[in-house]
């Protein structure tokens, strides 16, 4: 059984994983991640193939959360066989871009603002009464 600490190692590193996918850092997390591996065979494709499904995706953020577990299981895995490599799994974590998003809305007087960051704005609102004439 996997130590606790590599168990979240593994989960944060999976996390970073597919987070890059489909992002300007990919190949540097690509690179890392086979390197991490020590090129074993299948990594490399297993990385571009999940990439690529993340890059055409309608939802990317939903390919990724299933992407996810399988990720940790590899990391896991990996870290059970060879526990020397949390260091360099640790450096590749903290190398990943973080992304960071901002928004800023100003409505004035009587106007309507919205405002979304990877998602759906869904406006429900009650009709107005009618006068009766």
């Amino acid at each position: 059984m996997l130590a606790e600490s590599l168990t979240a190692l593994a989960a944060a590193g999976g996390g970073a994983v597919v987070a890059a996918m489909a992002t300007d850092a990919w190949q540097v997390t690509r690179d890392g991640v086979v390197q991490l591996f020590r090129g074993r065979e299948g990594v490399a494709a297993r990385l571009e193939e999940d990439a690529a499904l993340v890059e055409g995706a309608e939802d990317p953020d939903g390919v990724r959360q299933a992407l996810l577990p399988a990720w940790v299981v590899r990391l896991g895995a990996l870290l059970a066989e060879h526990p020397e490599c949390k260091e360099e799994l640790s450096a590749l974590i903290g190398a990943a871009p973080q992304t960071q998003w901002t928004q800023s809305i100003t409505g004035h007087g009587q106007s309507r603002v919205y405002g979304a960051q990877n998602g759906n704005v869904i406006i429900h609102e009650a009709s107005e009464p009618r006068p009766e004439a």
